[in-house]
């Protein structure tokens, strides 16, 4: 993510999971400056801070025999004022929303056996995995139609008239669908 935005930190946002706070702090964290302490023994190992830039904020489900009684927003990095402000500016949504990406990972555990555990197709080497997704992704996204992105071309003979569509298709990528033979033999340039 952080090779793919330009050094602007995006506004990320996640259910409750605690590992979130680790990962970001990881690879957006500021070093922070371990002070010798002229003391005996190892020196501390410096500590990873957040950057003032770094806005991360949390919707916390709160359940109470298996129903969820109460739904709150929890910001972790960055003014919370400032939070609820780029939330509500937002073209997509206007409260955080965890949906699109279980959604999304549902997918990708449906259509990809790599994903799911016990079974006998279940990825041991990360290198296999690795490729087996990218293999999914352009198929999903140049490939495989989605009843979702179906655009009406007109009535004929009193029906609908209906073009498929792949994700590329409707963000203006490709103009068709691709056949398989076309996405595994389709040349990539070198980066």
């Amino acid at each position: 993510m952080k090779e793919r935005t330009d050094d602007h930190i995006p506004l990320f946002t996640s259910d409750g999971l605690k590992w979130y706070k680790t990962a970001l702090l990881e690879h957006y964290g500021i070093e922070e400056d371990v002070k010798r302490t002229g003391k005996r023994g190892r020196p501390r190992k410096p500590r990873k801070i957040q950057p003032p830039d770094l806005k991360y904020a949390q919707v916390v489900k709160h359940r109470r025999k298996g129903r969820v009684v109460k739904v709150e927003l929890r910001v972790v990095f960055g003014d919370e004022k400032e939070v609820k402000e780029i939330i509500e500016n937002s073209p997509v949504s206007r409260h955080i929303n965890t949906s699109f990406v279980e959604r999304s990972n549902l997918t990708m555990r449906e259509n990809n056996g790599r994903l799911s555990r016990k079974t006998l197709s279940f990825s041991k080497k990360i290198e296999m995995l690795i490729h087996q997704l990218w293999l999914f992704i352009g198929y999903y996204h140049f490939v495989r139609p989605h009843r979702g992105l179906k655009v009406c071309t007109g009535i004929e003979n009193g029906k609908n008239q209906w073009m498929k569509k792949t994700p590329f298709m409707a963000a203006g990528i490709t103009n068709h669908i691709w056949a398989l033979r076309e996405l595994l033999t389709f040349r990539i340039p070198p980066k």
